[in-house]
């Protein structure tokens, strides 16, 4: 993912890319080479404290990593409002978290929501390379959180669920919505929600069949952050309408 964001903005007229940071760099060489915009692509065990050096070194940052939960995103909302409240309105800082950047996974995201009160079951099944080192993944786990709570606005309860034993088959449950994830070679990214009503069922899926299909996503995540200050959990969040 790196070096296809890499990639894409060297391809972008609007944007510029000035440094390119792996192992054994650190964020102060990419604040030395005149960033506005740091993109982190790296893994849950670090990302937070990329973000905090990012943030300390006066860099605006979209986040692609996965692993974030409540506790770590209210640390950066907490730093940032710290920082913010220091500098002039032309110079607020901006983090963008994203559990995905492909389009057809936030509409996905979106649509789930929008059909979470009218269905008596829904289940959601993510299937990815064995090379991811999360699961669920992020997008199963904030698909998962706006289904309940449009559920629970609607005052719908958790689908129902008769099983008695060997319950471990049953998935993860998060915010009381079963996810099932799926490692497999040959995968990229793929998410399925599944609702069931007596006699009928919707399926929205999502597949991302190649890396290049985030990069409209992440070029807008680049070219919004600084416009949107403060923390910023979803891509959709930068769309007109999805929110």
């Amino acid at each position: 993912m790196g070096a296809q964001t890499c990639e894409a903005v060297t391809g972008a007229a609007d944007l510029e890319l000035v440094a390119a940071l792996d192992i054994g760099d650190t964020v102060a060489d990419a604040a030395a080479a005149g960033a506005q915009v740091l993109v982190d692509f790296t893994a849950p065990a670090v990302t937070e404290a990329n973000v905090h050096e990012a943030l300390d070194a006066g860099l605006s940052v979209v986040v692609g990593t996965t692993g974030w939960n409540s506790d770590s995103l209210g640390r950066v909302a907490k730093h940032l409002a710290d920082l913010n409240a220091g500098r002039a309105a032309d110079k607020q800082l901006g983090v963008l978290v994203a559990p995905n950047f492909a389009m057809s996974a936030v509409l996905a995201m979106k649509f789930a929501a929008i059909a979470a009160p009218l269905f008596e079951s829904v289940e959601i099944v993510e299937l990815h390379h064995p090379d991811k080192l999360d699961a669920p993944s992020g997008t199963a786990m904030k698909t998962a959180a706006g289904v309940a709570a449009a559920r629970a606005a609607a005052g719908v309860g958790n689908p129902p669920d008769a099983t008695e034993s060997g319950h471990e088959a049953r998935g993860m449950a998060v915010d009381g919505i079963p996810v099932h994830a799926v490692r497999l070679r040959g995968l990229v990214a793929h998410e399925e929600v599944l609702f069931g009503n007596p006699g009928e069922q919707l399926t929205i899926r999502t597949d991302c069949f190649d890396r290049i299909s985030f990069m409209p996503g992440v070029l807008l995540g680049i070219r919004e952050v600084l416009r949107h200050p403060g923390l910023t959990v979803g891509l959709e969040n930068y769309l007109p309408g999805l929110t």
